[in-house]
């Protein structure tokens, strides 16, 4: 096991999973809307499995998708943090920067704050040189959310693990090296 690392911004902690999470992470994964840019609203067990491989990766490297909760009331709103993607992606090897955050704490720039948190702690702690985010090219809300990070969109791609045909195949590509982000 690696030394587990678990952080706090302004108004988040960024920490392990705990089994209380399963339930509101379901919730979150089968809203129509937070999975819109995803194959499919993930059923319970999905969505448990998805929950048990963030835990176990967070176990193993320290690092990973954390599951973030609000400060104030210690409510769970769903995950941000850094992954090494298992699908053959066409820049692969490469660390990416992701979010999923229930629907209700939209719009509050949390995510953008859980996620400089993560890039400090990526660029920082990790030190990694690059970090990587991509998206279906129609998600615009998590579009803008790299670019608030100081991403820079860098081409398209099909995504491999969705299906062909699918309006949701075509991604586009943001890169943050090392020396462009502000520790």
């Amino acid at each position: 096991m690696a030394e587990l690392i678990e952080f706090a911004t302004e108004r988040l902690c960024l920490r392990q999973w705990k089994p209380a999470d399963r339930a509101p992470f379901a919730v979150l994964n089968s809203d129509p809307r937070v999975m819109e840019f995803f194959p499919a609203p993930l059923a319970r067990a999905e969505s448990d499995a998805l929950a048990d491989r963030c835990e176990s990766l967070i176990h193993e490297r320290g690092w990973g998708f954390w599951a973030v909760e609000l400060k104030d009331s210690g409510v769970f709103i769903g995950f941000v943090g850094l992954h090494i993607p298992s699908a053959q992606l066409p820049f692969s090897p490469c660390v990416e920067i992701g979010w999923r955050l229930a629907f209700p704490h939209w719009g509050k720039g949390l995510a953008t704050e859980a996620a400089q948190g993560a890039l400090r702690i990526g660029f920082g702690s990790l030190g990694f040189q690059e970090i990587v985010s991509f998206t279906a090219v129609g998600n615009r809300r998590s579009r803008a959310v790299m670019e608030k990070l100081a991403m820079r969109e860098s081409g398209t791609f099909e995504h491999p693990q969705v299906p062909e045909g699918s309006s949701l195949r075509l991604h586009c590509l943001y890169r943050l090296p090392r020396e462009r982000h502000h520790l």
